[in-house]
């Protein structure tokens, strides 16, 4: 069975357009985004062009902020700051991966969580991890990381039983693999971070009912690793050797075995962006 995500983002962008309308009126203007992005990683700069081409679909206006590996991380700290503290600027989108200086300047801490539409300032981080329960998350005055959100909605969509259930997910980075662990938690599923270094990853996934793959490494697991029948999300997108998309997971495999898998493309992906423009717009009606 595939578990895909088109019929659910298009369901979530269904009701965005008269949301977003209806916040112009109220505003007097027009939602304003500002994007930042590594201009000198190419896949990841299209990528974000792509969002912010979605956002402008929906009547928001957009600023793409080029970013590169040798910009001082004071300038961009400046530029967050500034961005922050403007009141005509009521979202902020920062692509990853960023150039390693700037990843570690520290801006998680000057970015403001109510425009912080993907999450990852301290002050949401912090809010969310503090969080036990579903309902507790449902009810966050700030914003939830966009992928981590997608692969619970996503199982959700799914009718993909989470509660008690034994959960591997395979990453560990601040943007995916932590959150949702935390967010499976949060859904009272009993959950198993590994990453690329477990030693033995399929001794680690043994037993697992739900994997969520997110290592970025593609054919890193394989069907032998995998009980039949379980639920496999696959989270990363890579190139494989013909230069087509793939995820980490040998879907073709998993799927012959009896598994559920969400597609690379077509599955975690378009419900990501899905939830992006949705928290564009959320961050709008909570200021009015």
């Amino acid at each position: 069975m595939l578990l895909e995500g088109k019929t659910l983002a298009a369901t979530i962008r269904q009701s965005l357009p008269e949301r977003a309308e209806a916040v112009r009126r109220k505003l007097g203007r027009a939602l304003k985004l500002y994007a930042y992005g590594n201009a000198d990683d190419y896949a990841a700069y299209v990528y974000l062009h792509k969002e912010v081409q979605a956002a402008q679909k929906l009547g928001v206006e957009t600023k793409i902020f080029p970013l590169s590996d040798d910009m001082d991380a004071a300038v961009f700290l400046e530029m967050l700051t500034n961005a922050s503290k403007d009141p005509a600027v009521d979202a902020i989108l920062i692509a990853r991966p960023l150039p390693a200086q700037l990843a570690a300047c520290g801006y998680e801490r000057v970015l403001a969580p109510e425009k912080d539409i993907d999450g990852m300032s301290c002050a949401n981080m912090g809010n969310l991890f503090l969080c036990k329960t579903w309902q507790e998350v449902e009810q966050l005055p700030g914003f939830v990381p966009c992928t981590a959100r997608a692969v619970v909605r996503l199982l959700q969509y799914h009718h993909i039983p989470l509660e008690g259930v034994e959960a591997a997910v395979i990453g560990r980075s601040p943007t995916v693999g932590r959150p949702l662990a935390h967010l499976l938690t949060c859904q009272n599923a009993t959950v198993k971070i590994c990453h690329t270094k477990t030693q033995d990853l399929k001794q680690s996934l043994a037993g697992a009912q739900l994997i969520c793959c997110a290592a970025g490494k593609a054919g890193l697991l394989r069907a032998d690793m995998v009980c039949g029948g379980s639920t496999v999300i696959d989270i990363a997108t890579n190139l494989s050797p013909d230069g087509a998309l793939c995820g980490d997971a040998d879907s073709a495999a998993l799927l012959a075995k009896g598994c559920k898998v969400s597609p690379v493309p077509g599955g975690v992906g378009p419900v990501t962006l899905a939830c992006l423009l949705e928290n564009i717009i959320l961050s709008g009606e909570r200021k009015i």
